[in-house]
């Protein structure tokens, strides 16, 4: 996501410094040496936000694009502050695919003179963006994206296995059902890979998807709101991952519909 990212921000005209802790995936050597104005980050865990923020070393904006529970990024803001530093909560909504051809949608939150600041750069990564006030309400959004993502993802192989299962080829069933009411935007982005039954081409690989997944169970279930179509999908995800597909795209779950349904391509 933060490398292809970084890229269409090359592309759009902007001065890019990128920090990665693979080496060849970076142009500077120390997060300490980066001086931009405004800081994207775009991380795997609440560890490496706050890894991030102890370095970075110069007054600048950060928006911060990960799917983090939202008192991590709270306890990130507060320390930030106290070097001078304003943090934007800027979760995205999109896939790793969708971020190569800048199609993502940036749900921003947090001071509004920082969104200000950092604004004339989301163009050049997205396609569309959203201010959304107080900070967290980014995550917020994004939560509520991701649980929506998880059911349709669902839904979407279960019906491929019951239309293989009736005898219907999945080419057709994509063809059909990708201009029918039911569709859905995860069923174009993953129909595709469930038609060929390949899910190398991780745009989100399960096991990166279990740390989303519990984040919002955890967050709708402090907020008293009950998912069942949520929980369902969830043991989905968990029994893609029993059956080997950690590091295969989430759209594996259609794999494991097919089994539970006894469809054989």
């Amino acid at each position: 996501m933060g490398s292809a990212m970084a890229a269409n921000l090359a592309k759009a005209g902007f001065q890019v410094q990128g920090y990665d802790v693979v080496p060849n995936r970076r142009n500077v050597d120390a997060i300490s040496e980066i001086d931009a104005p405004v800081v994207i980050t775009s991380l795997p865990s609440a560890q490496a936000l706050h890894a991030v923020a102890r370095a970075l070393q110069h007054k600048c904006v950060v928006v911060e694009t990960s799917t983090l529970p939202i008192e991590e990024k709270e306890k990130a803001r507060a320390f930030l502050k106290s070097k001078g530093v304003v943090l934007l909560d800027c979760p995205l909504s999109g896939t790793g695919a969708q971020a190569r051809v800048k199609d993502l949608v940036v749900y921003a939150s947090g001071d509004r003179k920082g969104f200000l600041k950092a604004k004339p750069y989301f163009p050049g990564f997205s396609r569309a963006h959203y201010y959304l006030g107080e900070f967290g309400n980014g995550s917020k959004m994004k939560f509520v994206a991701n649980l929506m993502v998880a059911i349709h993802n669902v839904s979407a192989a279960e019906a491929f296995a019951l239309g293989m299962k009736a005898g219907l080829s999945p080419q057709a069933i994509f063809d059909v059902q990708a201009n029918s009411a039911g569709a859905s935007r995860m069923f174009q982005v993953r129909g595709p890979m469930m038609v060929k039954g390949n899910y190398d081409d991780a745009t989100m690989k399960n096991e990166v998807w279990q740390k989303d997944m519990k984040i919002i169970g955890e967050f709708a279930a402090r907020l008293g709101v009950p998912t069942p179509l949520f929980d369902a999908s969830a043991e989905i995800y968990k029994a893609a991952m029993a059956q080997g597909y950690a590091l295969k795209d989430t759209g594996a779950v259609c794999a494991v519909m097919e089994k539970l349904a006894g469809v054989r391509r």
